[in-house]
């Protein structure tokens, strides 16, 4: 691991050399306001895998684990707390083997399934579009459905939009209203088809493209319902896909995914959640934040055919995958969730803020039990639920949503960190080095006018104290709470659950327009301002 550190503002140049003891320079512009940042940025993934749906966010009306209709009572409040703004459903790669009549009607005559994509686990169907819709309202958040393009018809997922959204006296509603459904649910986002060039039916762009402009033809806007349409986008780096979808798709869609792992390859080992040495720690962030160069190479093509914004570009699928933990079932991604997954979380949200003018959701994977999830609950069924470093950064991050951007500059020492790390050392084209900032901040003005700034810094050994200047605003107080633990492979388990959570952070001062905050390495800080 190469480490270079360098002084710079946005600059990614290398060089040798030590940053001075002085307090670091920054400044907030809040006379320089950008776009607003969408609520849905903060948006969640839950996929027919493991233990997400089942025993994560449902555990059906007769379990002896407190629920709500079905619904795990700990895990459904946990979530309300999150304000979660949209959630995705039903995957994943089991969207395009999923057939939504299997999951309606009684429980005990709906057909099950093998789970191809993940373990081979059999499904009941015990949670299908009533299930996911009602929480979604329970929830008060936009629900995202991905359509089967892989293995589905069109009528089949014409047939569903109908069911789902339509008022009138048409077969789909009548069957709905039989199944105890009166009223239409309201339903935004539609996503035709997901990982079209893989699981998802393997195919190329320009055929995608077609299947996209066939299925999208029958695809109805129901009585006031008005769906935005979304495009099975790119896997991170196939700038390609991108610009034949944008070419031969256009504003049809609304909306083009991307997915964007840090992950070290998908072969072999992928490496610990807990267990992992310096290097690892650091290539993790490195990675993680090269996801602003993909944005930006996307967002290149987008802008060029798309000038007036009218195609949303949104990352449906993110965070951390690393091995499974040590005697979970092979092919549920159960991972455990340490202080460096809190630190990717939010590095990643500080860039999807910068980009809001076009990155118009974000859905992290997963929400339960799956990857870098929000909440963990126990394998055994005994009820225990516990909260992950990745919750306590959404949970602290809740003042962005819906918050107008702030430009922010920031000197910081820079970390050349490899790229010839885990399964990218046989990668030819992938030699060289990331740059891996020790700090990141972002900052917004809020609908009350107070400022809201989240400042991180991921050095292992370094306290900082940064000084910023606030153009535009007069600072009358602040306060805040701070993200931090002894180590940073530390992380919450069922015997520990607060270990790594939240505390009252009071390291931060207003004198003469300046505002000082102190920042104790590996640690996460979010301030109110006013």
């Amino acid at each position: 691991m190469k480490k270079l550190f360098v002084t710079a503002t946005i600059a990614l140049a290398f060089a040798t050399g030590a940053m001075a003891a002085d307090a670091v320079k920054a400044t907030v512009h809040a006379d320089k306001a950008g776009a607003k940042i969408n609520r849905e940025i903060y948006g969640q993934f839950s996929e027919h895998l493991g233990t997400c749906i089942y025993g994560g966010l449902w555990v059906g009306e007769d379990s002896k684990i407190p629920n709500i209709q079905g619904y795990r009572k700990d895990v459904f409040e946990a979530l309300k707390a999150l304000k979660v703004p949209v959630l995705r459903w039903p995957g994943g790669c089991f969207a395009d083997d999923y057939h939504w009549m299997d999951g309606i009607g009684p429980k005990s005559q709906r057909p099950s399934l093998r789970n191809n994509n993940w373990g081979g686990t059999i499904e009941d169907n015990s949670f299908g579009t009533h299930e996911f819709l009602n929480l979604c309202e329970m929830l008060g958040c936009e629900p995202y459905i991905s359509g089967n393009v892989g293995s589905g018809t069109v009528k089949e997922m014409a047939q569903w939009v109908e069911y789902m959204t339509s008022d009138g006296d048409t077969p789909m509603a009548r069957l709905r209203r039989q199944n105890g459904r009166e009223k239409a649910w309201h339903v935004k986002y539609f996503g035709i088809g997901n990982e079209a060039w893989g699981c998802g039916g393997n195919m190329t762009p320009e055929y995608y493209s077609d299947e996209f402009r066939k299925f999208n033809t029958y695809l109805r806007d129901y009585t006031g319902n008005r769906l935005y349409r979304i495009g099975s986008g790119a896997s991170d780096y196939d700038y390609n896909w991108t610009e034949v979808l944008m070419d031969k798709i256009g504003d049809r869609m609304q909306g083009v995914s991307l997915h964007y792992y840090t992950c070290s390859g998908w072969t072999g080992s992928k490496g610990s959640a807990t267990k992992f040495n310096t290097d690892q720690y650091y290539w993790a962030l490195g990675k993680c934040l090269e996801i602003e160069e993909v944005i930006k190479k996307h967002k290149a093509i987008m802008d060029e055919k798309d000038p007036e914004g009218k195609v949303g570009l949104l990352v449906d699928e993110w965070g951390t995958w690393w091995d499974e933990e040590p005697g979970t079932i092979s092919g549920h991604l159960y991972q455990q969730n340490a202080l460096r997954d809190a630190f990717v979380a939010s590095l990643s949200l500080n860039v999807f803020h910068k980009y809001t003018d076009r990155v118009k959701m974000a859905n992290i994977a997963q929400i339960v039990n799956v990857l870098q999830s929000m909440i963990l609950t126990d394998q055994e069924g005994t009820g225990h639920m516990v909260l992950t470093p990745t919750y306590h950064v959404f949970e602290m991050y809740t003042p962005f949503q819906e918050a107008t951007y702030l430009p922010v500059d920031l000197d910081s020492e820079i970390m050349a960190v490899s790229k010839a790390y885990f399964k990218e050392k046989a990668d030819a084209k992938d030699a060289g080095y990331r740059p891996c900032p020790m700090l990141s901040a972002s900052a917004a003005k809020t609908v009350d006018g107070s400022l809201v700034l989240a400042v991180t810094n991921v050095s292992l050994d370094k306290d900082q104290t940064i000084d910023f200047q606030i153009d535009g605003y007069q600072a009358k107080s602040v306060s805040g709470r701070i993200l931090t633990s002894k180590n940073v492979a530390d992380f919450n388990d069922f015997q520990h659950p607060a270990l790594v959570a939240p505390k009252a952070y009071t390291d931060a001062k207003l004198a003469k327009g300046v505002l000082t905050v102190k920042v104790p390495a590996k640690s996460i800080i979010v301030l109110t301002v006013k």
